[in-house]
C-alpha cells in the first residue's frame, strides 16, 4: 500500500504542518481557522435569513465592510458583536452545561 493513501491522525498532520499547541504558527493557524468558521456560520445564517450585508450592518450598527470582512474570515467579531449579529439574524445562542455523574 502506498504511504500516501494511509489515513492520518488529524492532530499529527496539524502538529507537523503548523507546530504543536502553543507555538506561534499553531496559534495563528487556529485563529485563522476560527475566523473562517465564524465567517461561514454568519454567512450561512444571513443567507437563510434572506438579508443583505448592508441590511445586517444597519441592524447591528456596523458597516457592510465589517460584515464582509467577518464573512470572508479576515477578522472575527468580538463576543458582544457576535451576539448582536446573531440576534439581528433572529437566532440565539444557548450555552448548555452537561452534567456527568460518577459513582
Amino acid at each position: 500500500m502506498n504511504s500516501n493513501n494511509k489515513i492520518k491522525n488529524y492532530s499529527e498532520v496539524v502538529d507537523k504542518k503548523y507546530g504543536i499547541d502553543g507555538t506561534l504558527e499553531r496559534n495563528a493557524f487556529e485563529q485563522n481557522a476560527y475566523n473562517f468558521y465564524s465567517g461561514m456560520v454568519l454567512h450561512q445564517a444571513r443567507k437563510e435569513a434572506k438579508i443583505t450585508q448592508s441590511e445586517l450592518a444597519n441592524r447591528t450598527g456596523t458597516t457592510k465592510s465589517y460584515i464582509s470582512r467577518i464573512e470572508n474570515g479576515a477578522i472575527s467579531p468580538s463576543v458582544s458583536a457576535f451576539y448582536r449579529l446573531i440576534a439581528a439574524l433572529g437566532m440565539r445562542i444557548e450555552i448548555v452545561k452537561s452534567l456527568k455523574f460518577t459513582e
